[in-house]
């Protein structure tokens, strides 16, 4: 017989953990309408810096020597820039990251080093035994550019140093509240986009175009990788927010079905109650 006070216990239990996912939903949502606004501010940004950047450097390539951070040179080490969240329960945000950055580190044939950005990604790559060039945890849900201004001046220094030649930015990119795509793609050394002929636009730097260009180059990767931060922070932000919606939904449908089973076991207690005491009545007559 089916024990009616454990089902009573769990249906308590669930209704608790119901209030906690729908608080934490609440939460993400009021977490990811900022966070969203804060990554989508920093496109027109994204855009303009790199129309400009593309303009600066091929007027920079009919000089004797390029910038340290465009020099192409061969490949014996890669950096990748892992960017992850702290914490969990954001569905597969975190495993969909992970499981692409170990793709595509399995695929190469020379050593790559993590720096990795979020706890999650650190504790991910430490497990599988991955070089650990640098870790960043505790960043926030509003983390300033000038906390991420480290993370930009090792790959940076890494870089121009010769101790890396390769850099790759590993980040989720939020796309809808549905859709967070991970991304990995190339930021050292910097390539600039081409850009239309018709929009291009006759700039007169001063003093020179390949100063102008020298300050430029290292705040355009301290903009690739504090933005990503901010994509992956609304992409987490989404994701646990549909997460705990699920997570309620689920909790309810199957308070629903404890409470159809407890009431289906109570009815057939007082239905053996009412048996036993009618046959104890017989018994007396």
């Amino acid at each position: 017989m089916i024990n009616i006070r454990l089902i009573s216990r769990r249906i308590r239990g669930i209704q608790g953990i119901v209030k906690i996912t729908r608080a934490m939903e609440m939460v993400a949502t009021s977490k990811m309408r900022r966070t969203q606004e804060r990554g989508l501010a920093g496109r027109p940004y994204s855009e303009k810096i790199t129309q400009v950047l593309a303009d600066l450097a091929a007027l920079s390539q009919t000089g004797d020597r390029l910038h340290p951070l465009l020099q192409r040179r061969k490949v014996k080490k890669i950096a990748i820039v892992h960017i992850t969240p702290d914490r969990g329960l954001c569905g597969g945000l975190n495993a969909n990251i992970n499981r692409q950055t170990a793709s595509f580190i399995l695929e190469q044939k020379m050593p790559v080093a993590i720096i990795a950005v979020g706890r999650k990604g650190l504790d991910f790559m430490g497990r599988h035994g991955r070089d650990i060039r640098a870790e960043f945890i505790g960043l926030g849900d509003k983390p300033s550019l000038l906390d991420t201004l480290p993370i930009a001046r090792i790959i940076i220094d890494d870089y121009t140093d010769g101790v890396i030649d390769l850099v790759y930015l590993a980040y989720t990119q939020f796309v809808s509240t549905m859709v967070q795509r991970p991304v990995l793609k190339q930021i050292l050394p910097v390539e600039p986009a081409a850009i239309p002929s018709v929009r291009n636009v006759d700039y007169i730097y001063e003093p020179s175009p390949e100063v102008v260009l020298g300050g430029l180059l290292p705040r355009f990767v301290e903009m690739q990788i504090y933005h990503a931060i901010l994509e992956s922070i609304a992409s987490e932000q989404s994701a646990r927010m549909v997460a705990m919606r699920n997570a309620t939904d689920n909790a309810n449908e199957l308070i629903g079905e404890l409470t159809l089973m407890y009431n289906k076991a109570r009815q057939e207690a007082i239905t053996k109650e009412l048996l036993d005491i009618t046959g104890g009545a017989e018994a007396l007559a």
